[in-house]
């Protein structure tokens, strides 16, 4: 069932097929966020309690989303590097902390600077927030592993089991404000049944989630790509390759 994929354990396969991937979601990275960040900043109506400070909900949220998204999908890529033992996806995982990690401080800045003017503060020790910041010192403890050793299988093992301890925090992320009482505003887009949006305002959203999404596959795998040269520079094929570049 899944033969189709053990091409893509050849690290020459995954990386000639992550540049074929990479102008198509350049392309529609740039297409869905142009014309969502527009929409959303120029021509959404203004929140009629928040104002146009509301606005920076079509950054914050996406952002915020993607860094638990981000972390999951590092998390199975842990589990299969320990229990398979693909390099590749030590790789990918490797590739995809930083990555995270940005996104996690995108969503506790714009949180802080949307936090503000509504609760009068910029930061206060709600679970919401308190269990975002903790997302963001675990990517930071996995790339801190990922960096601690020269052997880049006992690297990936220690930064793999700490990303596999720190999915309980996911769900306490996610559900936070459903479990405890606190400040942060309950779900607008995602819960279930109808949004609790116009449509005016949630097509833009849609817009800009779709292109953050495009634009964090983009940045992914261009890291992705890096590592695979950098954990088989001495294959005759990356060095093939850097030969034909350096002659063109």
């Amino acid at each position: 069932m899944w033969k189709w994929l053990h091409p893509y354990a050849n690290p020459e396969v995954s990386y000639h097929f992550t540049n074929k991937l990479l102008p198509w979601l350049s392309a529609l990275a740039a297409i869905f966020l142009g014309i969502g960040l527009v929409w959303a900043l120029l021509f959404a109506p203004a929140d009629y309690q928040q104002g146009h400070s509301f606005r920076i909900f079509y950054i914050h949220v996406p952002a915020a989303s993607l860094s638990m998204g981000i972390y999951f999908a590092m998390a199975v890529a842990a589990f299969s590097s320990l229990v398979w033992q693909l390099k590749l996806a030590d790789a990918s995982a490797a590739a995809m902390a930083p990555v995270g990690a940005s996104f996690t401080a995108i969503a506790l800045i714009t949180g802080a600077a949307w936090g503000k003017p509504m609760w009068g503060t910029w930061w206060i020790w709600d679970a919401r927030l308190t269990s975002e910041l903790i997302l963001l010192f675990l990517y930071l403890g996995v790339i801190a592993l990922h960096n601690a050793f020269e052997d880049k299988n006992l690297a990936g093992k220690a930064a793999g089991i700490l990303t596999l301890v720190g999915v309980i925090n996911i769900p306490i992320i996610k559900y936070s404000v459903d479990w405890w009482n606190t400040l942060h505003q309950g779900s607008t887009v995602s819960k279930l049944g109808k949004p609790s949006m116009s449509l005016d305002m949630l097509w833009p959203f849609i817009f800009c989630f779709i292109g953050f999404s495009l634009l964090v596959g983009v940045i992914i795998c261009l890291r992705f790509r890096n590592e695979i040269l950098a954990r088989n520079s001495i294959r005759p094929w990356v060095r093939e390759l850097v030969e034909n570049n350096s002659s063109s």
